[in-house]
């Protein structure tokens, strides 16, 4: 690499050198004299050298024994050397000064291979070697017929070339040696031969263009996307010749640029193919070109039918001009909105994120189930960006999905997350490849927020459905729990009062006559009695435990963790806050992931100590269990007892995490809210 930074450097230096000779030599020649000398403006033919030559130096730094490289850098030369000359032909002619006729022989004679390199950039590209096999004489052929007509432009004598062209000579050229490398032939043999080497230009791209097209067939990974830069700067290419054959003064203008942007993507293609993505970059080229020579139709409509209108009241001058007036009062206002009509139709509504937003708020509004929600937002989607189409999915709890689609899926997809909160909610999907789905930033940051309002219909469809399910379940258990009261009422304490008072009346018939009998059956009711008052000590405490009305939260764990009978387990209990205050649900939930957490300790802990703390803080009542014992193997899976801790700390809005630190133990803390049923 340094080795070829001083050619590199060398490279730069020579083409902008000639560039700014010729552009000051330009200045000091007026129009007319440049225009009898060389018909056109020759410095600009510089900045499609330098165009060239920079990115071959670049290149050259990079890979300096590339032979793309190397092209690149003479080709940049060349062009800008002709520049050079052709401006110092018409300083010379116009001052009378030396070297006139070497920069005429530069200009005219080598001036005529200066596209001479594109057929050889073809051949080699991107290797930098010619194919092999038959394709390498056909290579060498076409090689041939591209150089004919500039090696035909040495031989031929400039008087040929002037009557060829149709253009007398300048008079500014007599005494100039024009003619150092000519052949002189019959009169009319140069002109029939400069005929048949014209045919050779289209000869000698034809095998070019095949081979380029045989290798991007057979291209794949870093050469394909080589291959697909190439493709870019041929459609630049050729939007440029159309634009000049449209437009033909742009001629002196466009070339600068095309060819630039040329050498720009050949030094991209070889040096880093990833640079930018070339997909979306070939897509949006052809797509705003396309939407661009649109509007430039209508333009040209609306201009030629105005000019049409009043040519025939008006001279053809005023009538331009009075069209041109016209066109831009009543037609210029316009203009914009048929710009933004004719990317709204090809690209959707992503200039305007404001409505594309709203747009979507108003039909998540409108829709009355989660899955309308989500085929909203996935509409709204596809419309905004003319997307072919869109997906989106929505996870639900167990691993169910539920998933909305607007269009047919086709092709290779881009998935983008849903998240919301920081989790992951479910994800959008999009078509990976074609022009319409390129984003830029603003269009990606338009549809981040639409992913967000996504996210919202998404977790409220699973909010909505949550709390159905949560209403589902209160109804049932409250229904079932009232069924099992009745059953409990009907079936068990019901017949045993009945019982009860049948004995009593049938032992007080009996009391005068058979007292012994009377007693028996007393002494039986008493006992159906005292079964029935525990019957309904077991109900009462089903639906509360007594203890906590009689000792309070704190009395009541004390007295479950003195009926444990683990031997040598040590059981303490204390508290923080004001636990006499709590609503009769928490007491409740406490109480009960208390007394499973010690039962867990007392059957499978085999730990000789354990501590229970209730605390009350920041409008939640902590419950935290931890032992000294064996803990729980990892990859346990969870039985119903620690299930139904998770679970009564879950109904309450609050949570219970297990854990199991060090080597020894088990720590459960549950966190049951307060707030909510104060």
């Amino acid at each position: 690499m340094k080795k070829a930074t001083p050619a590199a450097v060398a490279v730069v230096a020579v083409s902008a050198g000639s560039l700014i000779v010729a552009s000051l030599l330009d200045l000091q020649v007026p129009s007319e004299h440049r225009e009898r000398i060389v018909t056109e403006v020759a410095w600009t033919a510089g900045i499609a050298g330098l165009g060239l030559a920079v990115p071959g130096a670049l290149l050259l730094r990079r890979l300096p024994r590339h032979p793309i490289a190397w092209l690149l850098c003479l080709s940049g030369i060349h062009w800008c050397l002709d520049a050079a000359a052709g401006t110092w032909l018409a300083y010379a002619t116009f001052n009378d000064l030396p070297g006139a006729s070497a920069a005429f022989w530069i200009y005219q004679r080598l001036g005529a291979a200066l596209l001479t390199w594109l057929p050889l950039l073809l051949l080699i590209y991107p290797a930098g070697r010619l194919p092999g096999g038959r394709w390498r004489i056909a290579a060498y052929l076409s090689l041939v017929a591209s150089c004919l007509m500039p090696l035909l432009s040495l031989a031929i004598p400039a008087a040929a070339a002037q009557q060829r062209a149709g253009e007398p000579m300048p008079a500014e050229f007599a005494g100039l040696n024009l003619d150092p490398t000519s052949i002189p032939l019959p009169d009319g043999w140069w002109v029939a031969i400069f005929q048949v080497s014209f045919l050779a230009i289209p000869l000698g791209m034809i095998v070019p263009v095949a081979v380029v097209v045989r290798r991007f067939r057979q291209a794949d990974g870093y050469d394909r996307l080589r291959m697909r830069w190439l493709l870019w700067a041929a459609i630049i290419d050729l939007l440029v010749v159309v634009s000049v054959l449209v437009v033909p003064e742009l001629s002196s203008v466009a070339l600068a640029p095309a060819v630039g942007l040329t050498g720009a993507a050949v030094v991209v293609a070889i040096a880093r193919p990833t640079l930018l993505d070339v997909d979306r970059l070939l897509g949006g080229t052809v797509l705003y070109a396309a939407m661009a020579a649109t509007v430039l139709a209508v333009d040209a409509c609306v201009l030629g039918a105005t000019g049409l209108f009043l040519g025939q009241s008006l001279p053809e001058r005023d009538a331009a001009v009075v069209a041109v007036l016209l066109v831009t009062a009543g037609y210029g206002p316009l203009r914009h909105r048929l710009w933004l009509l004719v990317r709204r139709l090809v690209l959707g509504r992503r200039d305007d994120p404001y409505r594309v937003v709203a747009g979507l708020a108003e039909q998540l509004e409108r829709s009355t189930s989660p899955e309308d929600e989500l085929l909203a937002v996935a509409r709204a989607v596809a419309e905004a960006f003319r997307s072919p189409y869109v997906i989106v999915e929505v996870d639900r709890p167990g691993g169910e999905k539920v998933v909305a689609t607007q269009g047919v899926p086709a092709g290779r997809t881009t998935t983008l997350p849903i998240t919301y909160r920081g989790d992951t909610v479910g994800r959008v999907v999009l078509p990976a490849a074609g022009p319409r789905v390129s984003l830029s930033q603003r269009d990606e940051r338009l549809l981040a927020d639409m992913v967000r309002q996504a996210a919202v219909a998404a977790r409220n469809a699973h909010l909505v459905g949550e709390l159905q399910r949560g209403r589902e379940l209160i109804v049932a258990a409250r229904e079932e729990e009232r069924r099992r009261l009745r059953r409990d009422l009907h079936d068990g304490l019901g017949p045993t009062l009945g019982g009860v008072a049948l004995r009593i009346d049938t032992a007080r018939n009996l009391a005068a006559r058979r007292p012994e009998e009377a007693d028996r059956l007393l002494r039986q009711a008493r006992e159906d009695a005292t079964a029935a008052v525990a019957d309904v000590r077991r109900l009462v405490h089903d639906l509360r435990p007594p203890a906590l009305d009689d000792v309070g939260l704190l009395g009541a764990v004390r007295q479950q963790a003195a009926r444990l009978r683990a031997p040598g387990l040590t059981v303490t209990v204390d508290g923080g806050g004001d636990l006499d205050q709590l609503p009769a649900a928490v007491e409740v939930a406490a109480y009960r992931i208390a007394s499973e957490a010690l039962a867990n300790v007392a059957r499978h802990a085999s730990a000789t100590s354990c501590r229970v703390r209730l605390e009350v803080a920041g409008g939640d009542l902590t419950v935290e269990i931890t032992d000294d014992g064996v803990g729980i193997p990892a990859g346990t899976p969870s039985g119903v007892g620690l299930v139904s801790l998770r679970e009564r700390a879950a109904e309450l809005g609050g949570d219970c995490r297990i854990e199991c630190p060090g080597d020894r133990g088990t720590h459960v803390r549950a966190r049951l809210p307060l707030g909510v049923l104060t």
